[in-house]
């Protein structure tokens, strides 16, 4: 075997991996997006239907799904543009390596300890509360706009930051690694109908930027003391310390780990407060 033979086996190795790899994002983000899938089975049936057309010899559904198929993708940018732009926004965040991948076992356990303590404290003062953890996409945007601190994480820290008389406490914090970057950020809220139009300011960020982002958001509310979480655009309500403890520890290990559902008991969703 030649060394051309070698480099073209290469690339051709190279060639269908980008393909997989392109597949995937397209597949994953259709997945997390209900207006792409709902354009991914609109597309399988107008597939279909053109085979019929083709199997039958259906003259004029023929003529007007090759019209549909000629201009379907310029129509579908124009229509599509807001979610396609959110894409290529997400793509543009990605990063190779989230910073939580790489703390250990004992270090993502420590910050959960600390993360656990501060959220009793909070629940039972009912203070409000929100806190960003960063995973795989990046939140460099909106530390940039928000008060830096780049600190160790301690529950006393948390407490602080969110306590009434502070300038800061009416912001989010943003937590990359083992680390508090910032507080006071401020996040694009929710514009899903699906949700309580009696949720707070602060439950819709938390649901805004997952939506945005893989980043995993905890709210307290300031009326109820009760503790949520919100993750890929849905929001886990009325947790407690513990299982809200479970479900950042688990949500922080890598992907490769096995993943568990935590089913929590939402009837009380309506009852959410105004803050």
């Amino acid at each position: 075997m030649t060394i051309n033979n070698v480099l073209t086996i290469i690339k051709d190795i190279i060639d269908v991996c980008l393909v997989w790899a392109g597949l995937y994002f397209i597949l994953k983000s259709i997945k997390n997006n209900v207006k792409f899938t709902m354009l991914f089975k609109g597309i399988i049936i107008i597939i279909i239907i053109k085979l019929l057309s083709d199997l039958f010899d259906l003259t004029a559904i023929g003529l007007l799904l090759e019209y549909v198929v000629m201009w379907g993708p310029l129509a579908l940018v124009i229509i599509f543009q807001p979610e396609i732009r959110s894409v290529l926004e997400q793509l543009g965040r990605s990063q190779l390596l989230g910073r939580h991948k790489v703390l250990t076992i004992s270090e993502r356990e420590r910050i959960v300890y600390e993360i656990g303590l501060a959220l009793e404290y909070l629940k039972k003062h009912r203070i409000g509360a929100l806190i960003v953890i960063e995973r795989d996409n990046s939140l460099s945007e909106y530390i940039e706009r928000s008060k830096k601190l780049y600190a160790e994480i301690s529950n006393e820290l948390l407490v602080a930051i969110f306590f009434p008389d502070n300038p800061l406490h009416d912001g989010g914090v943003i937590i990359q690694g083992d680390k508090i970057t910032s507080a006071g950020a401020v996040f694009p809220t929710t514009v899903e109908m699906k949700f309580s139009k009696r949720l707070g300011t602060r439950h819709r960020a938390a649901i805004g930027i997952s939506e945005e982002t893989d980043a995993i958001a905890i709210i307290v509310s300031e009326e109820t003391g009760r503790i949520s979480i919100a993750i890929n655009g849905d929001l886990k309500y009325n947790l407690s310390v513990d299982e809200a403890k479970m479900i950042i520890l688990d949500e922080l290990k890598p992907k490769k780990t096995a993943e568990f559902d935590y089913e929590v008991d939402d009837k009380d969703e309506d009852g959410e407060d105004n803050e």
